[in-house]
């Protein structure tokens, strides 16, 4: 029996699903985080225990490892040196394909048709498939980019709860809450940025979209400017031809209701997940090694 092994290798965290050829789901698993930023090695070791605990899972082992194509869409993956370094990789499968994180999610939100999906998470990123043409926008990394995103949300929010706290704009309730996370000191906000990641700024997301959905205007202001860049995203996309767009991540379905009218109004539901694409990857574009 042949099966088929989607990977999603994620910022936040790694996903495995494992399938008969008849796309019937044996195995799952999950591993750590995985964006190349954190290291080629620990990444790959993020992508084996998932995918190990997906085998497990469906009573497979080691010895069945040439029954299975892979398809790993891996965040990180256009930063100089990794693709190289994944093809030169030992991979234990039959074959294996590669491609970004938002390329396997847009490949399942469309099921391999033409369209875009904005993703909206720890970080953000937009893309389209248009034919044979491939728009990427955004997704340069944290803080450079990833407008709009959940390490966003909590970048402004931590920044403006200290122009509060120095009168440069009028505290709110948010503010004092931030402030009150870290003790209401100053120094303690600048040492925990010396070690936070995008994640950790992440994390402060669902507390500035509850203070934005009871009318905060600190928060308020910050969820509006950060859905006027998540539509901008959206337009560029229309405007080069996808006939529609998916919004998809963690932070998403409470940004949604922030959009424009006419940027909700061209929004479409995934068909599927980012497995689901990695999944088609593996049957579409993977190259078993004995052919290569």
């Amino acid at each position: 029996m042949d099966y088929y092994l989607g990977i999603d290798a994620g910022g936040t965290h790694t996903r495995a699903r494992l399938v008969t050829a008849d796309g019937i789901v044996v195995g799952a698993g999950e591993g750590g985080p995985a964006n190349t930023r954190i290291g080629l090695p620990e990444a790959l070791d993020a992508v084996a225990d998932a995918y190990m605990q997906a085998l497990r899972q469906a009573g497979l082992g080691e010895s069945d490892f040439p029954l299975i194509r892979a398809g790993l869409g891996i965040a990180g993956l256009n930063r100089r040196g990794v693709l190289p370094s994944l093809q030169e990789h030992d991979f234990p499968f039959r074959s294996i394909a590669f491609a970004s994180d938002a390329a396997i999610a847009n490949l399942g939100a469309h099921a391999g048709g033409d369209g875009a999906i904005v993703i909206v998470g720890t970080g953000s990123i937009g893309f389209a498939r248009v034919g044979d043409q491939v728009h990427t926008i955004g997704g340069y990394g944290f803080p450079i980019s990833d407008e709009g995103s959940g390490a966003d949300l909590g970048l402004r929010a931590i920044r403006q709860s200290l122009w509060a706290r120095d009168g440069r704009i009028p505290h709110s309730a948010m503010t004092e809450a931030v402030l009150d996370h870290f003790h209401g000191k100053p120094s303690e906000i600048v040492t925990w940025t010396g070690r936070a990641t995008p994640a950790d700024y992440a994390a402060f997301a669902p507390l500035v979209m509850d203070y934005a959905s009871d009318g905060d205007p600190v928060a308020e202001a910050i969820v509006q400017e950060a859905a006027l860049r998540i539509d901008r995203l959206i337009r560029v996309l229309l405007d080069r031809g996808a006939p529609s767009c998916c919004l998809m991540g963690g932070v998403a379905a409470r940004m949604r209701d922030w959009l424009a009218a006419s940027i909700r109004e061209r929004l479409t539901e995934p068909l599927g997940d980012a497995l689901d694409g990695a999944i088609l990857l593996a049957r579409t574009r993977a190259v078993d090694k004995e052919a290569a």
